[in-house]
């Protein structure tokens, strides 16, 4: 005989399964509990158990009296645990240099492939970050820049990375010129337009570096730590509330 847990859990994959055969993006909505009930012959109460667990991954969104929503999560590889990141320098230092040692080569990639609709993409990043600083999660530009490699590996890998370390992403972030960033951006996306590798992949380096440098300066006690991170958490659920409106990137 199945145990509940067993069948939950075979129901959970179920569901993904059918979420990939048919093709629902994020924003598209799953059957109703009960045409899942009846489809994989299980009660609702069980469905909506599975349905739970995906919600509790941030794959998809359960909304009372509109339905079961699918999130950008679930193409995401590598999950996001809030409990166990701290927010402090080190983390954040850590997080840097992962960037620096990555993304570098990624730009030269993106410069070598010079994708159009990519091109276009990191376009409307750059763009959209100077409109309202809170619509656009960080490091946005960044993310499209892997997506421009042509690598998908790359590209989850960046995405995974910024989604492990959020928070501490935002608290980073806080640090560094609004404007400045901007620049920045715009001369890493005009090398990659002239498909100048080397010169993208410089730019991103002084870049991340600058950043890095920008953060150890900031965070020079317990008081703009903490500053950091309450800003970091406010702008957090801005993004997450941007990305369930906005995809539901």
């Amino acid at each position: 005989m199945t145990s509940t847990v067993g069948l939950v859990e075979r129901l959970t994959r179920e569901i993904v399964d059918t979420i990939r055969t048919e093709n629902l993006q994020p924003g598209q909505t799953l059957p109703s509990a009960k045409v899942l009930a009846a489809r994989f012959e299980v009660t609702v109460p069980t469905v909506r158990e599975a349905l739970r667990r995906l919600e509790a991954t941030g794959s998809v969104e359960l909304k009372h009296g509109s339905g079961t929503y699918v999130r950008e999560a679930i193409n995401r590889r590598i999950l996001d645990n809030p409990h166990y990141v701290p927010v402090d320098l080190a983390a954040a230092i850590e997080l840097l240099d992962a960037r620096i040692a990555v993304e570098p080569g990624i730009a030269e990639l993106a410069a070598t492939v010079q994708a159009a609709d990519a091109v276009a993409s990191m376009e409307s990043a750059l763009d959209n970050a100077l409109q309202v600083e809170t619509a656009v999660p960080a490091g946005h530009f960044h993310v499209e820049l892997a997506r421009a490699s042509g690598n998908r590996a790359l590209h989850e890998m960046l995405v995974s990375l910024l989604a492990i370390h959020s928070r501490t992403q935002q608290a980073a972030r806080t640090s560094y010129d609004r404007l400045r960033d901007h620049d920045e951006h715009a001369d890493i996306l005009d090398a990659i337009r002239r498909g100048d590798g080397f010169e993208a992949s410089h730019r991103t380096r002084k870049h991340l570096e600058a950043i890095k440098a920008a953060v150890l300066a900031d965070w020079t006690d317990d008081t703009d730590l903490a500053n950091s991170t309450v800003q970091a958490d406010a702008a957090d659920q801005a993004g997450d509330a941007d990305t369930a409106e906005g995809s539901q990137r």
